[in-house]
């Protein structure tokens, strides 16, 4: 059995879902468990819908999801004919279920409703996936990921319960393929013991493949992507970035850690603990060999560039001009896990440690407030980081040009520059 991740961009529109119906009909002969994202744009649409509702404007809230809604319908009519009727009335229940919470007010947390309506978008498309694949002749079982993930209540970032997922997926995943050559389900989103939904994190779908490939167990997973591998560098920014082969566990993790986005951070660890093979492929040239990640090592890369642009360099300075070491240091790190900000970069001084962050403005001016009762705290926003691994003279000089740094630190495998 073999798992297949397919994110929003594979079914972003009825010509790219008949593509990938394609792919999976080709390798369907292998048993595939299939974990599916969004159609394209559409967390970003519910996440509109959650802050119309957060902020009281419900008439708004219920226009933008009735906007999702037909986004959906449209895309099913031109899709199926035989299950169109079935189909319809299993996305209308789940419509239903975000209706009757937007009818209500907010008495809860923002991430709690965050999850209760975000996560149906991966009920949307996996259901409108499954039923065309059923449409076309396949093997094919729906299954709401929610009665198998098992949670913690921490709504966005929720932490997994393994043994109680892996009871779960033995007993009611596994036992399926003895009937079914395709199981379909959703990516990004589980539930607790209360079955409230909560979701796993943003690209949290990558995650998720990785979780059922370790308790199935898989032979392999594969990420289908709108590229033709994993590259060292953006293409967008870099049009001369180049495709990569093959890379280790370990290399990936460390890409993942500097902010590369390819494969979610927490993504590997389940396929190291069980060596399972990910491979990075793409679905719009699905011949290529794209990219495998094994527990190989890989030698010679070329450098790898991460940019991360919009940081803020926060400096919180002893106000007594004592040693920032220790307990001022344990002040700060309790001061980020309340706002949930965590550092990019970080340097001590004697007297002061700094801090780079992506600039989300609330967390930024919540931090400077909070940290400013015990610290001198200043700031310096629109500045860019620069993660160059496996870096060499020539590729440091040519992307510092006409940069001012102002913050490096360096290992013999990895420089860091935050420029200006």
């Amino acid at each position: 059995m073999k798992v297949y991740k397919f994110g929003g961009a594979s079914i972003s529109t009825i010509e790219r879902i008949k593509s990938t119906a394609g792919i999976i009909a080709d390798h369907s002969g292998d048993k595939l468990l299939l974990v599916v994202s969004a159609m394209g744009k559409t967390t970003n649409a519910l996440e509109k819908v959650v802050d119309a509702f957060f902020d009281g404007r419900q008439e708004d809230a219920l226009l933008l999801f009735e906007q999702v809604k037909e986004a959906h319908l449209n895309t099913l009519k031109y899709l199926t004919v035989l299950r169109w009727k079935e189909t319809e009335d299993q996305l209308k229940d789940f419509f239903t279920e975000i209706e009757w919470l937007l009818h209500d007010k907010p008495v809860r947390s923002y991430d709690y409703y965050y999850d209760q309506v975000v996560c149906c978008g991966e009920m949307f498309s996996s259901t409108i996936l499954s039923n065309y694949l059923e449409e076309n002749k396949l093997k094919v079982k729906w299954l709401d990921v929610r009665d198998i993930i098992r949670t913690d209540n921490n709504f966005r970032d929720a932490g997994v319960d393994m043994a109680f997922t892996q009871k779960n997926i033995r007993e009611h995943v596994a036992p399926l393929f003895e009937e079914y050559d395709i199981v379909v389900t959703q990516g990004f989103v589980g539930a607790t013991d209360e079955n409230e939904s909560t979701t796993l994190g943003r690209e949290g779908s990558d995650y998720s493949a990785a979780i059922f490939a370790n308790l199935m167990p898989a032979e392999s997973v594969t990420i289908w992507k709108d590229v033709e591998a994993v590259m060292n560098a953006d293409p967008r920014q870099f049009p001369e970035a180049v495709n990569i082969p093959a890379l280790s566990y370990h290399e990936v993790i460390e890409m993942a850690y500097y902010g590369a986005q390819v494969i979610h951070p927490k993504t590997i660890k389940p396929l190291q603990n069980a060596q399972i093979p990910l491979f990075v492929k793409s679905f719009l040239n699905p011949e290529l060999a794209g990219t495998v990640i094994d527990k190989k090592g890989v030698k010679n890369l070329p450098p790898v560039v991460v940019v991360k642009a919009n940081q803020v360099l926060i400096q919180f300075k002893s106000k007594d001009f004592s040693f920032v070491e220790d307990k001022p240091i344990e002040q700060l790190h309790h001061i980020f896990r309340n706002v949930k900000f965590k550092p990019n970069l970080t340097q001590n001084t004697a007297i002061s440690l700094l801090c780079c962050f992506d600039d989300h403005a609330e967390k930024t001016d919540r931090l400077a407030l909070d940290a400013s009762l015990l610290f001198d705290v200043e700031l310096e926003k629109n500045l860019t980081l620069l993660t160059i691994r496996h870096y060499d003279d020539a590729t440091v000089t040519s992307l510092t040009k006409d940069k001012t740094i102002v913050l490096e630190q360096r290992t013999p495998t990895t420089i860091q520059l935050l420029m200006r």
